[in-house]
């Protein structure tokens, strides 16, 4: 027996809350749902340029619930993973869309493109039902509390909701701590480049001896020019890029880069975050549930923090379907994100953790590795569906 006359509150209209929140309203009749945001509905989130990097599986959810916008995204259609030095003889690995049969690994679009369009699915959804599917905006939501059957939802009133789904969670450096806390000491510097020469749809993963360095697809820009993202993760203690000028760290960048990501032409100002994991332990808390970075926060050398939470809001969703009460489904989600959820936590940390090592010959081990899982084609392409797809 499904579940019927349920109250879900959303905290967080970012891309997992505005996702949860209409792929509710599309499978959940019978549940009536009430997203809240601090931000005025009537502000212009389209110029949000910050970079997201999606993997297929999210792709696809996206399209299905009528909100990718596919004319802001750039396909990723080869990853090209390698490092600096040392040196070793094909220590590289490269992830093809056309070898896995597939149109793409997955896109890269900017966040205010993302959110726009999925706030505009949202906000059609909810004019077609409005005493079932309601949206406060501009509104902060104080504190959540579990009570008895349910929680209260402190909004300026006290509303009493049958479960609430946290999706709002900010970036590493503003957070409260949680449970699994590890602060990496190092720095990612974003902005984006214009380049030439580089074939279409590739991105580029390049271990340096300071850390990662990622190189994303953008879409060209009116005049044809060639663009990409950057995040450049280096240590935080000692900074080789903060005290360089724009033309210094282009040349830097110029040296770092493989021949696959064309010749750097400019480069935009660079903002820096600091790095970390922050996360939950587990997901749901009584009648309350976290998603997105309001549950874990991870390092960007794998991409996989928002692919994550939209797994995590997808299953949610699967489970209230098909329960037949609230908490039988939040027993549910718990176990059936445990795989999926812990594994990528577990890896994302083991790599960010281990540019911080100083090991005699692991760079040589990790050019080693690099090598033997491009000329295992099993083991490859198991990775490559794990981070289009998550564990299945």
């Amino acid at each position: 027996m499904a579940l019927t006359t349920v109250r879900l509150a959303v905290v967080g209209a970012g891309p997992v809350g505005l996702a949860l929140a209409s792929h509710a309203a599309l499978v959940l009749p019978h549940v009536s749902i009430t997203l809240f945001d601090a931000r005025p509905l009537d502000r212009d989130v389209s110029q949000d340029a910050r970079t997201l990097a999606l993997a297929l599986g999210s792709v696809q959810l996206l399209q299905r619930l009528g909100a990718w916008p596919e004319d802001a995204a750039e396909s990723i259609r080869e990853v090209h993973v390698s490092q600096v030095a040392p040196s070793w003889r094909g220590g590289e690995v490269n992830l093809s869309a056309r070898e896995l049969g597939v149109a793409r690994l997955g896109a890269v679009l900017p966040y205010g493109a993302l959110v726009q369009c999925l706030q505009s699915r949202w906000l059609a959804l909810a004019n077609t039902a409005p005493q079932r599917l309601r949206t406060s905006f501009g509104t902060a939501v104080t504190a959540v509390d579990n009570a008895a059957g349910g929680v209260l939802i402190d909004a300026g009133i006290h509303e009493p909701f049958d479960l609430a789904v946290i999706a709002e969670g900010g970036v590493f450096a503003e957070q409260s701590r949680k449970r699994l806390h590890r602060d990496y000491g190092q720095t990612a510097w974003v902005g984006s480049v214009t380049r030439a020469g580089a074939a279409p749809g590739v991105a580029i993963e390049r271990f340096t001896r300071a850390g990662p360095l990622a190189l994303l697809p953008l879409r060209d820009a009116a005049d044809g020019t060639q663009r990409a993202a950057i995040v450049w993760c280096v240590g935080s203690a000692d900074d080789p890029v903060r005290q360089l000028d724009d033309a210094q760290r282009l040349a830097v960048l110029r040296s770092l880069l493989p021949a696959p990501a064309g010749q750097l032409l400019s480069l935009s100002p660079l903002k820096p975050f600091a790095l970390g994991l922050n996360a939950e332990r587990r997901l749901v808390q009584g009648r309350t549930v976290r998603i997105g970075n309001a549950a874990q926060t991870l390092h960007p050398v794998a991409g996989q923090g928002l692919n994550l939470g939209l797994r995590d809001a997808m299953a949610l969703v699967a489970r209230l379907r098909f329960a037949s009460d609230v908490d039988a489904a939040l027993s549910q989600l718990e176990w059936a994100r445990g795989v999926d959820r812990i594994g990528t936590l577990l890896g994302t940390d083991f790599l960010a953790r281990s540019f911080t090592w100083r090991v005699p010959l692991l760079g040589t081990a990790r050019g080693a590795a690099l090598a033997t899982l491009q000329s295992t084609g099993p083991a490859k392409n198991w990775l490559a569906r794990r981070m289009m797809f998550g564990a299945r």
